[in-house]
């Protein structure tokens, strides 16, 4: 059993690094496909919010008031606040949903 742990470590190991290498080793030229470009650029942002999204949602004891958090917060950003404000507002509207919804 012990034995196997290291073998999973290794084999994980060996997946991320080749992930991170063989790009690097395979393409050499500047890539000058816009649609691969923008591709390329928008991956980490979409990675982050598929992690992010369901986590807001399911961090709450209701998935309602996490929504409705999520929405005050894309809000209260789009309209310039800071990352601290838009925090408390999403944490007074989790705190208000649940105290009056659950």
């Amino acid at each position: 059993m012990r034995g196997n742990v290291y073998v999973y470590i290794l084999v994980m190991a060996v997946t991320s690094y080749l992930i991170r290498v063989l790009p690097l080793t395979l393409i050499r030229k500047h890539i000058r496909n816009r649609f691969l470009q923008s591709f390329l650029y928008y991956v980490p942002y979409v990675t982050l919010a598929v992690m992010t999204f369901p986590a807001i949602v399911h961090a709450t004891q209701s998935p309602v008031s996490g929504l409705i958090a999520l929405v005050v917060g894309v809000v209260t950003a789009w309209f310039g606040f800071d990352l601290f404000k838009v925090s408390v507002c999403c944490c007074s509207v989790v705190f208000l949903a649940e105290l009056f919804l659950v």
